[in-house]
């Protein structure tokens, strides 16, 4: 017989909310071997991580990888870890606390829950649920889809809700690739750099990559991503010379979206560009991929090639701009939800509450 969690949740009379889940990629809890260890594990069990069959991945996972990567990547972490913790963590913290004070509702409540390591998917919808949510919207902090990113998150809700007695009624936004608040913010954030550091020979868009196959068998990712760095070319007005796509943190043997990033910075300093402007669109807040990743490692491999200067452009982390793009995205996809306060389950539907403040704000209007 299957154990389903929340049998609770139905209580006569208990005051019913709206909530709001954002949802990031994850961090490990610290830049130890351990504590990076236990989220690689999480990580990289993922079939939509590793689309291999799972008797072939596993052994190679747990036999080899986890048994040597930790290391290094404790040691990569340890190099951008602050007094507030993780930057991924923090930076989606104040900027889900942000939205919550722009988007104030009583009736409107927000968690945030990261795919792996914590809080998790998991404890921040029992959060919601805790607090009378019977209407969420989940929101994957990803512009661009990806079935590695924002398909997983769907994964993560759906396998939590299978095991609810009483299961929430769930909405999804997607991607906004080429939302214009996205599009306008990413210009922005590329033209206050130039104003305060100048600008240089080149502009990279540096994407994460995704293996080639996967691509090929039908994700919107690199065509997303492609619109992206097109449209904000169109904003800040730079001929499409000037501007390069490339995809960065591939791993493994297979045949990833190309150019890749770190070839195309040792091909460009060999070839006689001296100073390169690498943005990353596809991350929504700082981290390890794009502080330690781009900010540190290809800065360095593309000055030991005879660039003279790489400098990499902030994500939109938990500025205004990022803030009023999110809180519009899920204002939006709320709709009716956010007008008007849910019924209690011996009260009014939704739809009647919505016709009666109508009626109500037209009487006024007379």
């Amino acid at each position: 017989m299957t154990n389903f969690k929340g049998s609770k949740n139905f209580e006569h009379g208990k005051k019913i909310s709206v909530g709001v889940l954002l949802c990031n990629l994850g961090t490990p809890d610290k830049p130890t071997r351990k504590a990076v260890k236990r989220y690689l594990a999480e990580f990289l069990s993922d079939p939509r991580i590793v689309e291999l069959p799972r008797i072939l991945w596993l052994p190679i996972l747990h036999g080899i990888i986890l048994n040597t990567r930790p290391t290094r990547s404790a040691r990569a972490y340890s190099k951008i870890w602050t007094k507030s913790g993780s930057p991924l963590l923090f930076h989606s913290k104040n900027l889900k606390t942000q939205i919550e004070r722009d988007l104030d509702r009583s009736w409107v409540t927000f968690e945030l829950g990261m795919r792996y390591g914590n809080p998790s998917i998991g404890s921040a919808l029992e959060a919601l649920i805790d607090k009378g949510a019977r209407q969420i919207l989940v929101v994957p902090m990803y512009p661009q889809y990806a079935a590695a990113t924002t398909g997983s998150i769907y994964d993560a809700v759906f396998n939590y809700c299978s095991s609810l007695r009483w299961v929430p009624q769930i909405r999804f936004t997607s991607n906004y690739h080429n939302e214009e608040r996205y599009i306008s913010a990413l210009a922005k954030k590329i033209i206050d750099h130039w104003a305060q550091k100048g600008r240089s020979d080149k502009l990279l868009f540096s994407f994460h990559g995704i293996p080639k196959s996967t691509f090929l068998e039908g994700d919107p990712y690199h065509c997303q991503c492609q619109e992206t760095a097109r449209l904000v070319c169109e904003k800040i007005e730079i001929k499409p010379e000037s501007a390069i796509v490339t995809f960065q943190s591939r791993v493994g043997f297979g045949e990833w979206l190309t150019p890749y990033t770190d070839d195309t910075l040792k091909n460009l300093a060999t070839s006689g560009i001296s100073t390169v402007d690498v943005i990353c669109p596809g991350f929504a807040v700082d981290c390890l991929e794009t502080l330690e990743e781009i900010a540190i490692q290809n800065k360095e491999l593309f000055i030991e090639h005879g660039g003279k200067r790489l400098t990499y452009i902030d994500a939109l982390n938990d500025s205004q701009n990022h803030v009023n793009l999110l809180s519009s995205l899920i204002k939006t996809n709320l709709g009716d939800w956010y007008e008007v306060p849910p019924s209690t389950p011996a009260g009014q539907s939704a739809a009647a509450e919505r016709a009666r403040a109508m009626a109500l704000e037209k009487n006024n209007d007379q």
